[in-house]
């Protein structure tokens, strides 16, 4: 919680440089366009700053204090950052984005070269710029042969994204974007070898997740293969990253040396857990399924791609972190145009107490999210226990 930024409140209200700061301790921030409730980028960033004005993302990018890129997967990274992403790009030949640019500029690539020398020649474009003559059904295959050759290009290191329009990408050439960056590139990423870049992710991934033992790491970044525990003693050798025992688990855990402080405090029970969150479904912390159930026992799926009928717990669930645990999860939507924040269903995992106490929390929380949302006004479904009902309406109420 402390390595994420979950682990109290905070303390002010929110500037603009403390939304980069937070992008540079998760170290990325994935991004995804569905927004039942705010887009997930957004919503992150909520649960780590409170309530800010949502422009400041895009703001960010266009002022080259942030940049896009493939990491975990499409993502945010400080302009710091991107240079080793950039240096890594080679590397990332199994990723799906990848292969299917290699193939589009296989099988287009006179096409391709028109639309990459039309952006040299007029400057940035975005895929509304190109007219669609057929209509798909949804994905990177139905796209309109533009979008797929400006997303190639950008896979390929051509291409970056300049800004964002409502939230729509503007390309450009990746030089005249990387010009823009502050702090410019130094151009030391591209001295690194292999080896030396592959360990500055795998120590850059323990500094973000806080402790973790060798077999977590490698999801953060995408890498292959996985870290082994003899991969992590260069690390541990130069005293960069802290080797420890965990109860409970079979391996050893790691801490990176900038949370020596925190881990010392954590193990004389001095660092305390006391945000209440609802957290979206590409938050760092959620995203690995096997380390959500390994360090919170938490058994969590987004089923948004998974047909009605078998969908277990509703369209787009989020998690509920309270104090240091994952609590419950809960299916919302945000109807921006009537002002309402709609909580379909919500579920406490099995063997939570749904007292008054996290009722009066998550209220709080709720009402945060939902004021922040443009919908004050909350419409609570049906909840599991139905026992919870009552407390959480009362809460609600009380504001």
């Amino acid at each position: 919680m402390h390595a994420q930024g979950l682990l109290a409140p905070p303390r002010r209200r929110a500037r603009s440089q403390d939304l980069v700061d937070a992008v540079q301790r998760m170290r990325l921030l994935q991004i995804d366009t569905i927004h039942v409730v705010a887009r997930s980028p957004y919503l992150v960033l909520f649960s780590r700053l409170g309530d800010y004005p949502v422009e400041w993302l895009e703001q960010a990018l266009a002022d080259g204090r942030l940049a896009e890129c493939w990491a975990h997967e499409a993502c945010f990274v400080t302009a710091g950052d991107f240079p080793l992403h950039d240096a890594w790009r080679h590397r990332r030949g199994h990723h799906w984005s990848y292969r299917h640019a290699e193939r589009m500029q296989r099988e287009h690539p006179a096409e391709m070269r028109a639309l990459l020398e039309r952006v040299a020649r007029d400057g940035p474009v975005r895929s509304a710029d190109f007219v669609r003559e057929d209509r798909g059904a949804g994905g990177w295959w139905s796209w309109k042969p533009e979008k797929r050759w400006l997303e190639a290009w950008f896979a390929l290191g051509e291409l970056m994204v300049l800004r964002r329009e409502r939230f729509q990408r503007v390309y450009d050439l990746a030089g005249r974007v990387r010009d823009r960056l502050v702090p410019p590139d130094d151009g030391a990423a591209t001295s690194l070898e292999e080896a030396s870049l592959r360990l500055r992710f795998i120590a850059d991934t323990v500094r973000a997740l806080g402790i973790v033992p060798a077999r977590w790491i490698a999801d953060y970044y995408r890498l292959r293969p996985q870290v082994s525990d003899q991969e992590m003693r260069p690390l541990v050798a130069t005293g960069e990253v802290l080797q420890v025992d965990v109860a409970g688990w079979d391996a050893p855990g790691y801490v990176h040396a900038d949370h020596a402080d925190a881990l010392t405090r954590a193990a004389g029970g001095r660092l305390r857990a006391t945000l209440t969150a609802v957290l979206s479904p590409f938050d760092p912390l959620v995203w690995d399924r096997q380390r959500l159930q390994g360090m919170f026992g938490f058994d969590y799926a987004l089923e948004c791609y998974v047909p009605a009928p078998k969908r277990q717990f509703g369209y787009f669930v989020l998690p509920i972190l309270h104090r240091g645990a994952l609590v419950g999860r809960l299916d919302a939507k945000a109807h921006r145009v009537r002002g309402e924040f709609e909580i379909k269903a919500l579920f406490l995992e099995p063997g939570v107490d749904g007292d008054a106490g996290l009722a009066g929390a998550l209220a709080c929380a709720l009402l945060r999210l939902a004021e922040w949302h443009g919908t004050p006004r909350i419409r609570l479904g049906r909840t599991r226990p139905a026992a919870f009902a009552p407390l959480l309406r009362a809460a609600l109420a009380a504001g």
